[in-house]
């Protein structure tokens, strides 16, 4: 049986249900954030210019959620915005600093509109500091907070981690969760506030366990060379016999030896976890071990045992795979194969997402509801 409840109208499943919040339509993380807030119950509309094309139901970052259609350089339909965020709790907005104060739609404006609205400002650099006006993108705001340096293979360039790390990991991630924080203070102060969500301050943030280790001595700034950056012979990734890919990560020694057991490694590398010098050898001899036989087969004989494995699926195979199948990791929405929303709610779950809202509604539409 699905976790997830059947689709309602908006408010009524999750446990944002009732929040409502005022997306103004950007690219990248603004949106995948209001994709999760929608996804944990809040009723999200979004503000997209009149001369955006129509909604895409192929868009999963847009689902869940309204299109008002509005013309930010009339003052007519900037008073429709206002009337909304008058009854909205929180704004997100990815725009340039100062792009919100120009359409005369910046905090402080809004804070004498509506003083407990908490104002959710996404960028890659942050409001203020020498490039927050310079245009970039996430493989440039993980290269000033010192994680893009850290990935990629021992002696070759670094390599752009997708836009997980930065656009989504330090960016949506700590816009969210910034904002339900502000929230919560909201309730008990009722003032409203800004959360400014830099890209590079949230990815300087996940790099907290490297520094520590950096100051520990355990952790050397050169690629390839540690035990989380495919460095450690036992935690990486290895070919198959049929061109395809397995990953193991036995960092615990018990783990290593179940390991060592289970495929077979030379009795004479079986204490080399944590002896550098012999990694090299470690490395050829699983290299060597894990190309005898196809990713399903070492699947069979190594998935859901305690030597750390899994084989390296595409994201075609992902929703194939019997573990997501059996936690319905991803769900049918109208027709297209969607990942479900996360986390899961044991009292309050979310229920499955709506497509996106190819037929944009109006501000009156919206002011009904929500009076």
């Amino acid at each position: 049986m699905s976790p997830y409840p059947s689709p309602k109208e908006p408010n009524g499943a999750g446990p944002l249900a009732g929040i409502r919040v005022v997306e103004f339509a950007g690219l990248g993380p603004a949106p995948f954030a209001c994709m999760l807030l929608s996804d944990m119950g809040a009723e999200v509309i979004r503000i997209d210019r009149p001369i955006a094309k129509p909604g895409d139901r192929n868009d999963i970052v847009g689902r869940g959620r309204q299109t008002v259609l509005l013309d930010l350089k009339d003052p007519a339909h900037v008073q429709q915005a206002l009337n909304m965020i008058e009854r909205a709790d929180a704004l997100i907005e990815g725009f340039r600093p100062g792009v919100m104060e120009r359409l005369g739609l910046g905090p402080d404006v809004i804070s004498k509109l509506n003083p407990m609205l908490v104002y959710g400002r996404m960028t890659g650099w942050g409001q203020e500091g020498p490039l927050s006006q310079a245009a970039g993108h996430d493989i440039n705001y993980i290269s000033i907070a010192g994680a893009l340096a850290a990935i990629g293979l021992a002696g070759g360039a670094p390599v752009p981690p997708l836009n997980l790390v930065g656009d989504y990991g330090g960016g949506s991630l700590y816009l969210v969760m910034g904002v339900l924080a502000a929230l919560l203070e909201a309730r008990r102060s009722g003032k409203g506030q800004v959360v400014d969500a830099a890209i590079c301050d949230g990815v300087i943030s996940l790099m907290s366990t490297n520094a520590a280790h950096t100051l520990r001595g355990t952790y050397r700034e050169q690629r390839g060379q540690n035990v989380l950056d495919g460095g450690a012979p036992y935690y990486g990734v290895y070919e198959t016999s049929d061109g395809k890919h397995v990953s193991v990560g036995p960092i615990e020694p018990n783990f290593f030896s179940l390991l060592c057991e289970k495929i077979g490694i030379d009795q004479s590398l079986r204490d080399a976890q944590n002896d550098r010098s012999r990694w090299p050898s470690l490395r050829a001899d699983m290299s060597a071990i894990f190309k005898r036989r196809t990713r399903d087969e070492w699947s069979n004989i190594l998935e859901g045992t305690d030597v750390c494995f899994a084989p390296v699926l595409p994201l075609s195979e992902a929703a194939l795979h019997p573990h997501n199948v059996a936690r319905n990791a991803f769900v049918d929405v109208a027709g297209i194969q969607h990942p479900a929303p996360a986390p899961r709610f044991s009292r309050t779950p979310s229920a499955v997402p709506t497509s996106t809202s190819v037929t944009p509604i109006t501000t009156t539409t919206v002011l009904a509801r929500w009076n």
